[in-house]
């Protein structure tokens, strides 16, 4: 397993930040029950860089709190029984399964969590939990999708113990 934290910001959360990225990334990947090792990079940014991202890669003017990039396609969300084992899907240099990559606003993570009323830590761990999904082919683009994903990520908090405070 290889979780890869790169910055492209000063990161002061007040926070062990790491621990709350490797703590949702490895439980996303225990409760898919993924066969392999695995990678997954997470990048710290800003909204200013967020939002060039965004509006290059999604068309969207504007900064967002997290985007994802998943590097596998799923016949069936979170099962990796049908994953084609060739070796594009595996780095080369460690043999392992790369899952993709995250980014994510470190200014969004403080100004959703003033607006949501919890912790920055609660708002790091979500958008982890919400972009691990991701990276594992679930979607929210109809309003069912949407509802299964807020309970698969607040199954995925609520294991770690990341609740609202």
């Amino acid at each position: 397993m290889d979780i890869m934290i790169e910055y492209d910001t000063e990161v002061q959360l007040g926070f062990d930040y790491r621990k709350v990225i490797e703590d949702m990334v490895m439980e996303a990947v225990e409760v898919y029950a993924c066969p392999y090792d695995y990678e997954v990079s997470v990048t710290l940014t800003g909204n200013e860089r967020i939002h060039e991202v965004n509006r290059r890669f999604r068309n969207i003017d504007c900064a967002t709190d997290v985007l994802s990039f998943p590097m596998l396609t799923f016949q069936k969300a979170g099962d990796f029984s049908n994953i084609d084992e060739s070796e594009e899907l595996f780095n080369p240099d460690t043999g392992n399964l790369m899952l993709g990559d995250i980014m994510v606003s470190v200014d969004k993570v403080e100004e959703q969590a003033l607006q949501y009323g919890h912790s920055k830590k609660r708002e790091l761990a979500f958008l982890i939990a919400h972009s691990m999904l991701h990276l594992m082919g679930f979607d929210h683009i109809k309003e069912e999708e949407r509802k299964d994903m807020e309970k698969r990520q607040e199954l995925l908090l609520q294991r770690k113990g990341y609740t609202r405070e």
